[in-house]
């Protein structure tokens, strides 16, 4: 079953990475950078301040603990205990993958730790927010859904390190949130 899933994982990154051309290496490029994104970074910070003010410390100290969560439990616990190569580190596939810019990352790319902390930020922010900004969550987990597909474009995720990277950090979001929620007694 799993040699299954394996194949059909192969055949549907071969064919996203296929699809490339040198402008959208460019765009996805930067989408699948982290300094670009520091102005949403900082808008997000604003809207939390806006509607914590002066308990918006607590919610950032969950921030901090989402992203720190979703980045060591996928690496310590996904990547090194699997280590599932990188499709660019695959020797069976590497001379066909698509690369941008010669860059191809560490030698185990499962699970995605990009999915895992834009999907993590984004629900634990969106849930933060959704009340007073109703279509918050749905804007975040597309922007999440872009960085992540940008991982397959450049060449160095499969699609099932970007979904098993996605169910990791949303429910990093989710568990972080309730946390945050709880002992806070802060009004999501």
């Amino acid at each position: 079953m799993f040699e299954v899933v394996e194949k059909l994982d192969k055949e549907l990154f071969l064919f996203l990475n296929q699809i490339n051309s040198p402008v959208w290496d460019t765009i996805m490029w930067h989408i699948s950078g982290k300094l670009q994104w520091i102005p949403l970074y900082l808008l997000l910070l604003v809207l939390l301040f806006k509607k914590y003010g002066k308990d918006v410390w607590k919610v950032i100290i969950g921030a901090v603990l989402v992203i720190a969560i979703a980045d060591q439990v996928s690496v310590k616990l996904f990547k090194e205990v699997f280590e599932r190569y990188r499709p660019c580190h695959n020797l069976e596939i590497r001379d066909i993958v698509h690369i941008v810019n010669q860059k191809c990352g560490g030698k185990f790319g499962f699970v995605s730790s990009h999915a895992a902390n834009s999907f993590a930020i984004a629900v634990y922010v969106g849930l933060l927010l959704r009340r007073k900004y109703n279509r918050i969550l749905v804007l975040l987990l597309s922007w999440a859904a872009i960085v992540s597909y940008s991982r397959v474009y450049l060449g160095v995720h499969y699609p099932m390190d970007i979904l098993c990277g996605s169910i990791l950090g949303g429910s990093v979001g989710i568990l972080v949130y309730m946390f945050v929620k709880r002992i806070t007694n802060i009004k999501a």
